[in-house]
């Protein structure tokens, strides 16, 4: 199949379906910041909702579904939990990333059906020999979203070459370590595993060359995708989700609020000022991140492509922080309370755009080099 066949994407399924998940996310958002995990009733809505199976080839049952309608669901669950849409973006792109094992390794994990939850921890660390017909792998690997309840986890590390590789491990074989309590997106369970002399067979292991290039999924219907063009998508999308839920419960809350002066919040400038341009930031975003998932399902996307869609990806991200840093600010002391929608938002988001894929310093230098290079027709 030529690229041109991909230049109009379809839909090969539905979408995620969102709106019962995010009405189980919103009503336990609170127990899901206590716990620092996402509860049952949520992890099944998650699952029924169809995330894990989103990018799940057709021929495992999957939906084989679009990075656009992934960003639009995510960021949709975003508004209630920005927990609960950090975990489903995980495992929905982990569908995508498991997709390059080895035949035999696709069956093991997808023969009974697509909607295993995965996590993953793929910056290399542990150590890793060879052995006969796989690998062996020991140490710890930090920050798995959503390992309480995936009964599969990637983990990325060195193999001997030295060459960077990835292992689809079964929940048996590793420990859960309790080590998630960061002050934002408390709920994601992004705890720490520990293998002990782990072996893990050839067919459960792909190269990271492989992933970058986006070689090895060519079974699906979907056009071969670099890993660059969607792995920050994966992280903003839930931020995109926050903010815009942020910026909702400000405005029903400055509607009503009368200020120390006795006058109406709504009849202050100010007020107006910092709704307005967190809307138009969100906006940007949103149109940011669009452009990037189109790129990325389009099956056309070039070198340029893949360093423009990095940028993009953290610009979005400081937009977005930038949005609720001033809907946190406008709000005073009230949005300061532990109950408030905007407090969490602010936290969750501050503790999202974070990530190091979201750096923009990280990703300038590739846009930049590529741009001195030679300056593309699309600019």
């Amino acid at each position: 199949m030529t690229a041109a066949a991909h230049t109009a994407p379809l839909d090969a399924g539905p979408a995620p379906r969102t709106a019962e998940l995010g009405t189980v996310a919103a009503r336990f958002a609170e127990r899901t910041e206590q716990a620092r995990r996402l509860p049952d009733e949520v992890v099944e809505a998650l699952r029924a909702a169809g995330f894990a199976r989103h990018l799940v080839p057709a021929r495992w049952g999957g939906t084989e579904g679009t990075f656009g309608t992934l960003l639009r669901a995510v960021a949709e669950v975003g508004e209630s939990c920005a927990s609960t849409a950090w975990n489903a973006a995980v495992h929905a792109i982990l569908g995508r990333m498991v997709s390059h094992l080895p035949e035999p390794g696709r069956q093991e994990i997808w023969g009974g059906g697509p909607d295993e939850l995965f996590a993953g921890s793929i910056a290399p660390s542990g150590a890793v020999t060879q052995a006969d017909g796989g690998h062996r792998l020991s140490g710890r690997w930090a920050f798995a979203s959503g390992v309480d309840h995936a009964s599969w986890t990637l983990l990325g590390a060195m193999a001997p070459g030295p060459e960077y590789r990835f292992f689809m491990v079964p929940r048996t074989h590793y420990r859960i370590l309790d080590t998630w309590a960061n002050v934002g997106l408390c709920g994601t369970g992004s705890n720490a595993v520990v293998l002990d002399d782990v072996f893990v067979p050839d067919h459960l292991s792909f190269a990271q060359a492989e992933l970058m290039n986006g070689a090895g999924a060519q079974e699906a219907a979907r056009p071969r995708v670099p890993f660059k063009l969607v792995n920050g998508l994966t992280f903003v999308a839930p931020v995109l989700g926050a903010a815009r839920g942020a910026l909702r419960s400000s405005a029903a809350r400055l509607a009503a609020k009368t200020e120390i002066t006795g006058k109406p919040a709504r009849a202050n400038p100010a007020v107006h000022t910092a709704l307005a341009r967190a809307g138009a930031e969100i906006d940007a975003a949103q149109l940011l991140l669009e452009r990037a998932a189109e790129a990325a399902d389009s099956g056309t996307a070039g070198a340029f492509e893949r360093v423009r869609s990095p940028r993009d990806f953290a610009f979005a991200a400081e937009l977005l922080g930038g949005a609720v840093d001033r809907l946190f600010r406008i709000g005073g002391a009230r949005s300061q309370t532990a109950s408030d929608p905007v407090q969490r938002a602010w936290r969750d988001v501050n503790c999202a755009v974070g990530h190091a894929v979201l750096q923009f310093g990280s990703v300038a230098g590739a846009f930049t080099t590529h741009l001195m290079d030679g300056v593309p027709k699309d600019v």
